[in-house]
C-alpha cells in the first residue's frame, strides 16, 4: 500500500463525511491501527481496482453465441428502437 512518505507527487485533498460514516471509520481505524488518510487510501485503491475490468475477465463473454459480431451489434441496436 502506497503512503505519502512513498510519492512526493502526492495529492491532498479534504472531503466531507457525515458523523455516522465518520464515526465507523474511525472505529475501524483504530481496531486496524490506521490513519484515517491510510485507510481512505486504502479504501480508494481497492475501489480504483475494481472499477477497470480484466482484460481476462471481459475477452471471450459472448463466444459462445452463435452469430457473428456485426449481426450481434444489429440485435442489439434494433432493442433501442423497441
Amino acid at each position: 500500500m502506497m503512503t505519502t512518505s512513498d510519492n512526493a507527487d502526492c495529492m491532498r485533498t479534504i472531503i466531507d463525511l457525515p458523523e455516522d460514516e465518520r464515526a465507523v471509520l474511525d472505529a475501524h481505524c483504530r481496531q486496524r491501527g490506521l490513519s484515517r488518510a491510510a485507510a481512505i487510501r486504502e479504501a480508494l485503491h481497492l475501489w480504483l481496482q475494481h472499477q477497470h475490468p480484466r482484460s481476462a475477465d471481459v475477452f471471450g463473454l459472448w463466444r459462445d453465441r452463435n452469430a457473428d459480431a456485426l449481426t450481434l451489434e444489429s440485435e442489439l441496436r434494433q432493442e433501442w428502437t423497441r
